[in-house]
């Protein structure tokens, strides 16, 4: 429930913070330390996701450059195969 804390911990924590704090204050105590949570956890859910789309932006970048070497090596394989198309062997002009 509460993680590596059990039932006689919880009560104990309780039971000093009502000692420390009063009857009084342990509700406002309460929904402070609530509020202080949820704004740590929407900030690292938040640091998180930011990582990732960078992590993710840099894969993308990664594949786009690697897309590009193939475009031009194939790029150049069709030229140099047209190239050798366009010129015939002169070997085979003379014997015509």
């Amino acid at each position: 429930m509460f993680g590596p804390l059990g039932m006689p911990e919880i009560i104990m924590i309780f039971v000093v913070g009502l000692l420390l704090f009063g009857p009084r204050k342990m509700p406002e105590l309460g929904r402070s330390i609530g509020r202080a949570l949820g704004e740590f956890r929407r900030a690292s859910n938040e640091f998180k996701r930011t990582v990732e789309d960078e992590v993710a932006a840099e894969e993308i970048r990664a594949v786009q450059k690697d897309l590009q070497e193939v475009r031009s090596a194939g790029a150049e394989a069709v030229k140099s195969t047209v190239d050798a198309a366009a010129d015939p062997p002169a070997a085979q002009s003379e014997g015509s």
